[in-house]
Order: structure tokens, then sequence, then C-alpha cells
């Protein structure tokens, strides 16, 4: 495969992880914050859905295509910037995979909240909070390493 098409492809994915992740959690927030589990229940399937077939498949490629421009530019996976890179994907990783069964287990719960006609249960409230809260190490992540991408440090320290 061509430079030309891996890089294509892992700037794309990258946008792919970026611009979902903020687009699911842009639209959970104001369905969230408009207290209505009606709207709630409207944008949290789809909010899974968002989840498994864009940043899926974008949380696939982006090892595949890293591991390939690293290998095929000549850089080491033990250049500096190269390893932090990993280890904050690692830990971008390690925030995701719980937000996913929270947002599954938020959908359920807000489903049925809307079926019944009831109010959102407390576990609902707590899940979303930690969902939150577990974003924005994540998104901060995520923009680190798009500046070791493009600046390529010789040394961090």
């Amino acid at each position: 495969m061509s430079y030309f098409i891996l890089k294509y492809l892992h700037i794309l994915g990258a946008c792919v992880l970026f611009g979902t992740g903020m687009g699911i959690a842009f639209f959970m927030f104001f369905a969230v914050r408009s207290k209505s589990v009606e709207v709630i229940a409207s944008v949290a399937p789809l909010v899974v859905l968002a989840d498994y077939m864009f940043t899926l498949t974008a949380v696939l490629v982006q090892p595949i295509t890293g591991a390939l421009l690293v290998h095929g530019v000549g850089y080491s996976f033990f250049d500096h910037w190269v390893l932090l890179s990993i280890a904050l994907y690692i830990f971008i990783g390690i925030c995701w995979i719980p937000v996913v069964f929270m947002q599954i287990e938020m959908k359920n719960i807000v489903l049925q909240a809307s079926a019944m006609g009831t109010a959102l249960p407390q576990r609902f409230h707590t899940l979303y909070k930690r969902w939150f809260i577990l974003g924005w190490p994540a998104f901060l992540s995520i923009m680190i390493i798009f500046a070791l991408m493009i600046e390529k440090p010789v040394a961090l320290f």
C-alpha cells in the first residue's frame, strides 16, 4: 500500500475518531441537558449506533495504519513520540471501553423509562456523570496525539 493511501487512511481515521466522539458527546450532552426522557430516548440509541459504526471502525484502523506508517517511513516504535502516542491510544481505550458499556446501559434505562412514562432513575444520572468525566481525558489525549503526529519531537523531556 502506498504511503499516500496509508497516511490518508490514518488521517481520515483520526478525524472520524475525534469528530464522531465530539458529535456523540455534543448530542448526548444536549439531550440530557433537555431533561426530557423522550429526547434522550431518541438520541441515546443513535449515540450507541454511531459509536459502533464509526468509532469502532476507526479504533480498529488506527493502530494498523499507524504501525504500517511507522515501519514504512522508517521511524522506530521506540521513538519517544511513537511510544507516547501508543501509550495515549491505550489510555484512550481504557477510557472508551467503559463508556461504550455505559452508553448501552443508559440507552436501555432511558428506553425503559420512556416506555413506562417514568422519570430517569439515579443510576442513569450516575452513569452519565461517569461517561462525561471519562470523555475529557480521552479527548485531551487525542489532541496530544495529533500534536505528536504533526511535530514528531525527537525528545519529549
